[in-house]
């Protein structure tokens, strides 16, 4: 979880963002469907999730490493908490539903992350969670530890819990086009890169110059063609048994 700066990994309402705060929003809405009772949010972000989701929870904690800029929805039985992970500030057993949204990929320890996750659930719990699916990322990412495919992803989770299912995020032909608009002006950029530093430089150096290279890149982008980029909406995602084309993984495991 990344910190108070105009990162392109904390994903925002700004136009240039539509395309990822669009597929984030569909992953809410997906979750929405699907928690009840006690629920644990990992991973705050800006906040917006939080009126999606909170309303079809009793009780609905969300912590992240950071305090969110701006006003996190006011709800009286949605409470914010600031804490690193892992390990989670809270008693086993505490929750019925725990959902996290693109943090795993920024977590060292993620096994120990996944762990925690299945001990604060009760049993027959249920963990929500998306992460970028690998096959389908442009370039290295330097603000990832890691990223999965849905095999490992499978099986990190199959370690602690019972139950997993691994679905996808699609788009429609809007969502592909804006994709392959950005994959070439990628590709442009990546020309430059002839010594491939971006995969010999440690994640540290890279992750400023890569943060700069994706706010210009997702500008530019709405520059070249604001209708595409705008136009796009949750509804131009779905849910489908995840392959190597999908965008995210959404992850459904129960304890």
């Amino acid at each position: 979880m990344s910190g108070k700066l105009a990162t392109a990994e904390r994903v925002s309402r700004d136009a240039s963002d539509n395309f990822v705060f669009q597929r984030s929003l569909l992953a809410y809405r997906e979750a929405a469907k699907r928690i009840s009772g006690q629920v644990l949010e990992i991973g705050t972000g800006a906040g917006y999730g939080v009126e999606v989701v909170a309303p079809h929870a009793d009780r609905f904690v969300t912590l992240d490493k950071h305090v969110p800029e701006g006003d996190i929805p006011g709800m009286e039985h949605a409470v914010f908490m600031q804490a690193e992970v892992p390990p989670l500030p809270f008693d086993s057993n505490a929750f019925d539903c725990v959902i996290s949204f693109q943090v795993i990929e920024h977590i060292r320890r993620d096994l120990d992350f996944v762990a925690e996750a299945a001990r604060v659930l009760r049993p027959g719990g249920l963990l929500v969670l998306t992460t970028p699916n690998a096959p389908m990322s442009l370039t290295r990412n330097p603000w990832h530890v890691r990223e999965y495919t849905a095999d490992q992803l499978r099986n990190l989770l199959g370690s602690r819990f019972a139950e997993v299912e691994i679905l996808g995020v699609f788009g429609n032909d809007k969502v592909t086009a804006y994709y392959e608009n950005n994959r070439r002006n990628v590709e442009r950029i990546a020309r430059f890169d002839v010594l491939d530093l971006q995969h010999r430089l440690p994640r540290w150096m890279l992750q400023l110059p890569y943060d700069l290279l994706n706010r210009i890149n997702r500008r530019r982008l709405l520059e070249q063609d604001r209708g595409l980029t705008l136009s796009i909406t949750a509804e131009d995602y779905r849910l489908a048994p995840a392959d190597e084309s999908c965008y995210d993984l959404f992850c459904i495991a129960r304890k």
